[in-house]
């Protein structure tokens, strides 16, 4: 996919400076093909939609149907946080947040390689119209189980993964 010139951090730039919490957090993601996604409505509500993020090249894309909600609220204000679709209430596979902003992708060049990417990674076509978004981390954590406590991590750009434990 097209590079993208004067970024702030990428997936690829985590996955350099974590790489095995990058690998967990993505498998989470992975496992459900689907992540809720928290926007800001016009009004600064939250929104809650759910999304199919694809990570790949070095990035966390986020394409859908062109016009939605979820889109306009990302153009007027970029925050967004992702969550991996939840699948139990006692998190035994564990819980991934993604925290950053989303910058529009117009060029063609790259739209059509997300297409070709999406199709790969999932046996479906990305319906069209759509709008495609890219997002740009400041934030990653996990939370595992730790048999009888709780094992929270996180990442900042630039920053060495913390980790605390919580019983």
């Amino acid at each position: 996919m097209a590079a993208h010139p004067g970024t702030m951090t990428t997936w690829g730039d985590f996955a350099r400076e974590a790489p095995d919490l990058a690998q967990r957090v993505q498998a989470r993601f992975d496992q459900t093909g689907l992540a809720l996604v928290a926007t800001l409505r016009a009004d600064g509500s939250p929104r809650v939609s759910g999304w199919e993020p694809l990570f790949a090249d070095g990035e966390i894309w986020l394409g859908s149907m062109a016009g939605s909600r979820k889109n306009a609220d990302l153009r007027r204000d970029p925050r967004l946080t992702l969550h991996n679709a939840t699948t139990d209430k006692d998190a035994k596979a564990g819980d991934a947040s993604i925290g950053g902003r989303a910058v529009e992708v117009t060029d063609d060049g790259a739209k059509a390689a997300f297409v070709l990417a999406f199709k790969q990674a999932t046996d479906f076509d990305v319906p069209t119209p759509f709008d495609l978004f890219r997002v740009e981390p400041s934030r990653v954590s996990m939370l595992s189980p730790g048999g009888d406590h709780l094992v929270i991590e996180w990442w900042r750009p630039g920053q060495v993964v913390e980790r605390v434990e919580r019983r």
